[in-house]
């Protein structure tokens, strides 16, 4: 067969005889041939033989026309000779494979431009099987080829729908969400991709209507593949705008989607959407674009923008209803993340509200505070400091359970059950059996129908103590919490074993306090579980950490609240924090004033004596006539209707307390005299006279105080 002949009709006589003498000589066998011969000529399925050095020998019409080459081109010649920008070499290695072994290899795809197509890629099916004569000799490899690109790109796309879905349900994080969108179109789809959102999105505040040209944006993804070209363009973080009349301004008012291929000077200013504050970005060169606007609700929120260069080809329409689909899809990420953060910015404002603003400066505690959200939302830890009778001051951390503005609301009525409860100055381990009450009553609201199931999103732990600045004691309880840390002067840290009480909402068991006694200068670090509960990590990692921020004693207390938290990353944490540190001094002996009183009313005289000259010793004998007329009051009320010993005790602090002990259980109750009436007027001088004033009820009997504030 002559080479001009190749990719025509074959002629039956130009077969070898080996091949013709299958022939019946009955002239049907001619026609069949013919046939057959036209079928190999103008199949539309591109076909061709390679000779056993793999060179071409013969080729159709589909296949010259699939690749862009001539027949006498290809003729004689390998397929790395005729294509180069095909992987040829693996393409060799599978008609060598089916050359020796035989089998044939079916439906092997592979990749590449032809010269039918330079400047787009395409994807081809290939089939190879081996061509032997009658005698069994191997004669060459015959392939058929299919130019698969629309199903390929069809796949491709549905992987990039696939992969923005994933990553849609993946993160509830704006900018995380962008960078995914960014990751799983570059390369695929575009060189270069940049995302820009509202700046009222991004605060989770909800936008309507459409954005006029000029609106400023903030850019929260900018990801190019290897060798893409960003220089100009504005960094994450930064405003942008889109130079007004450009692509960009009317993408963003109309809502349309839009793609075309641009010149460097068109694309000057618009592509490169610069930061405000900034210069005009430079030109980014001759690029196919693609803008492609976020909308949620009807309304357009923000922009992606797709580029290409050369020599990859423009976007086709079946590229711009890719990248609407994936942003559409995006969009619903960026929705559910703005909802995600309205709600948690809502519950952190309700948190920092019903958190204390300012901790009220006690003479006998030094206090630093520190909370950390979690990455997971807003969570129910909170910290107090509540300033007691008699110089004491009140610790208070706790942690309700789960996230968001319930817990957070929940949060705010315990703290405020705490403080109420610390007003009556009832013992830490009674303090807690209400709250549990408390808490059991909220659990019954949850449960109207007495089903007992317990809402697995109610319940708290806490930890509640009392530090007495004349005693240097702690009294501690806790319900479910974690131990404090006491640090010494000499800064060892030990975290003592107190009774482990149930945490609160379970009932039926009782709670336990314990007594610590605290040199002068010791340390108190009360923190919630989320200081250790951290994704992937040692619990002991971060008690660690904690021990070695508490163990430089004399630093300032910020520091160390900074040093045990700062290294925490949101991320990690499924849980929020809350710590609490305390810098503990007693009160001197020059402070207080003691005085056994006998339970006589000639002894009252004697108590009055006694305070003036407290009084006069401590330069505060301007109060002489109020505080003698208190204790006056307070001493006659423990004579006349309480037994046992009577003691009298004067603090000097921020105020000036008077205390009056006994051992009768029974409290005092304020009266409002009647103009006839003999007595029931002494509570109501006393509490006229006084700052404040109460009971509160030790192991034998009772205590009547009142505050005076000093000069």
């Amino acid at each position: 067969m002559n080479s001009s002949d190749r990719g025509r009709a074959p002629d039956p006589s130009a077969y070898p005889a080996s091949w013709a003498d299958r022939a019946d000589g009955s002239g049907e066998w001619e026609i069949g041939h013919s046939l057959v011969g036209q079928f190999l000529a103008r199949s539309p399925i591109g076909m061709a033989v390679m000779d056993t050095d793999l060179r071409y020998v013969w080729i159709n019409e589909a296949l010259e026309q699939l690749g862009g080459v001539d027949r006498e081109e290809r003729l004689g010649k390998r397929l790395s000779d005729v294509l180069p920008k095909l992987d040829a070499a693996s393409i060799e290695s599978v008609m060598r494979e089916v050359l020796e072994s035989g089998r044939p290899a079916v439906d092997v795809e592979y990749h590449g431009r032809t010269s039918a197509d330079p400047d787009r890629e395409h994807a081809y099916s290939t089939s190879f099987f081996r061509l032997e004569d009658d005698s069994g000799t191997v004669r060459g490899v015959c392939y058929m080829v299919l130019d698969v690109t629309d199903r390929w790109r069809a796949r491709e796309r549905l992987s990039l729908l696939s992969r923005a879905g994933a990553w849609t349900a993946r993160t509830l994080d704006v900018f995380r969400l962008s960078e995914g969108l960014a990751e799983v179109c570059v390369p695929d789809l575009a060189d270069l991709i940049s995302v820009d959102l509202l700046d009222a999105v991004l605060q989770g505040e909800t936008f309507y209507g459409t954005l006029p040209g000029q609106q400023r944006l903030r850019r929260v993804a900018l990801l190019g593949a290897e060798g893409a070209a960003s220089d100009g363009l504005a960094a994450v973080g930064h405003l942008v705008r889109f130079a007004a009349d450009s692509p960009g301004a009317r993408c963003l008012a109309g809502g349309i989607p839009h793609r075309q291929i641009v010149t460097a000077r068109e694309s000057e200013g618009w592509i490169a959407a610069d930061a405000l504050q900034g210069p005009p970005a430079p030109s980014l060169g001759p690029c196919a674009v693609m803008l492609v606007p976020i909308r949620t609700h009807g309304s357009v929120v923000g922009m992606t923008t797709f580029l290409r260069w050369p020599p990859r080809g423009a976007f086709d329409e079946d590229d711009l209803l890719v990248a609407d689909e994936i942003v559409g899809r995006a969009a619903l990420g960026v929705e559910n993340a703005r909802q995600y953060t309205k709600e948690r910015n809502t519950a952190l404002a309700l948190q920092r509200f019903l958190l204390p603003r300012r901790i009220a400066a006690q003479p006998t505690v030094e206090v630093a505070t520190r909370y950390l959200p979690s990455g997971g939302g807003v969570g129910g830890d909170w910290f107090d400091v509540i300033p007691l009778s008699g110089a004491r001051v009140a610790l208070v951390i706790g942690d309700v359970v789960g996230h968001g503005i319930n817990a957070a609301a929940s949060m705010g009525r315990l703290r405020t059950a705490v403080r109420t409860l610390a007003d009556l100055d009832l013992p830490p381990e009674e303090i807690l059996a209400h709250l549990d009450d408390l808490m059991l009553g909220l659990i019954a609201e949850e449960c109207p129908d007495d089903a007992g199931r317990v809402p697995s999103e109610l319940g708290a732990t806490c930890l509640y103590a009392v530090y007495d600045p004349v005693a240097r004691t702690v009294v501690m309880a806790r319900a479910g919490h974690p131990p404090p840390a006491v640090v010494d002067p000499d800064g060892s840290v030990e975290f003592p074993e107190l009774p482990a009480g149930p945490p609160l909402g379970l009932g039926g068991l009782p709670f336990e306090s314990a007594e610590v006694e605290l040199a002068e200068g010791s340390l108190l670090a009360l923190y919630t579980d989320g200081l250790f509960e951290i994704r992937g990590q040692d619990p002991d990692i971060a008690l660690n950490r904690l021990r070695a921020a508490l163990a430089a004693v004399h630093r300032p207390l910020d520091d160390m609240c900074g040093e045990a938290l700062d290294t925490l990353e949101p991320e990690r944490r499924d849980d929020d924090v809350a710590l609490l540190i305390a810098r503990i001094h007693g009160l001197g002996a020059d402070q207080v004033a003691v005085l056994d009183v006998p339970s006589d009313p000639a002894a009252v005289s004697s108590a009055r004596a006694f305070a003036q000259l407290c009084l006069d010793g401590w330069g505060l004998g301007d109060l002489g006539f109020t505080a003698e007329l208190l204790v006056s009051e307070l001493v006659t009320n423990a004579i006349r209707h309480a037994s046992g010993p009577i003691r009298l005790r004067l603090i000097r602090e921020s105020v000036l307390t008077c205390e009056v002990f006994d051992a009768s259980n029974v409290s005092p109750r304020l009266r409002h005299a009647r103009t006839l009436d003999e007595g029931g007027r002494g509570l109501f001088l006393v509490a006229q006279l006084s700052r404040r004033w109460g009971t509160r009820y030790t192991t034998d009997g009772k205590m009547i105080w009142a505050e005076l504030d000093l000069p």
